[in-house]
């Protein structure tokens, strides 16, 4: 499932203040040279209709595994269903490229899809970027969260720590996070905030993240009210991308505030926004699977359109390189002959 826009709420702005001067504790003189070439060459591209490319991505996802404990719909992990090959990220990979782009990376997204937690040294993963100046930040749904592990996610000082929780009642939660359980969620983010208060640490900043969908949309009061009595620094709300939207899906809210689609005079169902032939993303981030391939973005599940390998090139190589280039033309032709873009709502974001 891809995400699109987000309400956000804050039950303590002072926290949300707290971790954006976190953030910017990550810049520095290069780093911020880095994001106005990125920046003024991204307008420059926009403009002209011609790619142009200067500054490396600030912004990076990278997959720890794509294995996941759950059976969600519309996620090509719970369904099982991927094309590509399915693994764990190698510690020396994950050296390698972090290696490459330390330099100029600002915020990394240790998640694109499956369950992180499941990987063996994913605090180590964590520990090696925080080292190197890097605001790091993942997505779980919760559920390896012990004791011991919710300690070590405090230690390992991982900035930002986004959990899933898809509904206030155990009824409505499986309903989308099929085989899970709300309670080991809640009893996992209680433990993350009794390690923050014991060793006395800012971090990692808190969110709750509700996909709002048909199933769960009448609680969202009650998922604030949670998030308050727990001690959760921020909620956000966000659209869910359907696959098969057409037609209409049971998963589509009636609210239009938590809808990325209408409905149409014949029945049938299409996208709020238009496909704008631009997107910010193919100049400021991208995403690497647990195998190194290098992928425009997270609407890629399946790597088909992969830039190259970080076994075969250097990351520099793949930014700069040819295929990157095409596809980054592409978009500024026709984003809407794109298979992974015509179900996407970027472009029309803040950057776009």
């Amino acid at each position: 499932m891809g995400l699109g826009n987000s309400s956000d709420l804050c039950p303590n702005p002072r926290n949300w203040m707290t971790d954006g001067l976190n953030l910017v504790t990550k810049l520095n003189i290069r780093k911020t040279i880095n994001a106005f070439q990125i920046l003024s060459s991204y307008y420059y591209s926009k403009a002209t209709k011609k790619v142009a490319i200067k500054g490396l991505p600030f912004s990076m996802s990278i997959e720890p595994t794509t294995s996941c404990n759950l059976r969600c719909p519309e996620c090509p992990s719970g369904l099982r269903d991927f094309t590509r090959p399915t693994g764990m990220l190698d510690f020396s990979l994950f050296k390698q490229v972090i290696d490459q782009v330390h330099e100029h990376l600002v915020y990394l997204l240790l998640y694109f899809q499956g369950e992180p937690y499941l990987h063996q040294q994913f605090f180590d993963l964590v520990e090696y970027a925080s080292k190197k100046g890097i605001y790091t930040s993942t997505s779980t749904n919760a559920h390896f969260l012990s004791d011991e592990s919710a300690r070590k996610t405090v230690e390992s000082k991982l900035d930002r720590l986004i959990i899933s929780i898809d509904g206030s009642s155990q009824d409505t939660y499986e309903q989308y996070r099929v085989g899970g359980s709300l309670e080991k969620v809640i009893d996992g983010t209680e433990r993350l905030v009794y390690w923050k208060k014991k060793l006395k640490s800012n971090t990692p900043h808190l969110v709750f993240q509700y996909l709002v969908v048909k199933p769960n949309e009448h609680q969202l009061d009650e998922i604030r009210a949670l998030a308050k009595t727990i001690g959760v620094d921020e909620v956000k709300f966000k659209t869910a991308q359907i696959y098969d939207f057409e037609n209409g899906s049971p998963l589509i809210p009636d609210n239009q505030q938590y809808s990325r689609y209408r409905k149409n005079e014949d029945g049938t169902f299409s996208l709020k926004n238009k496909l704008l032939d631009q997107c910010w993303k193919m100049w400021h981030s991208c995403v690497m699977t647990w195998d190194g391939k290098i992928v425009p973005c997270c609407f890629d599940k399946d790597a088909t359109h992969s830039m190259g390998h970080l076994g075969q090139n250097t990351f520099r190589e793949i930014w700069f390189g040819e295929s990157y280039q095409n596809f980054r033309q592409a978009i500024l032709k026709s984003r809407s002959e794109i298979d992974i873009c015509k179900n996407c709502s970027e472009g029309t974001k803040v950057w776009g």
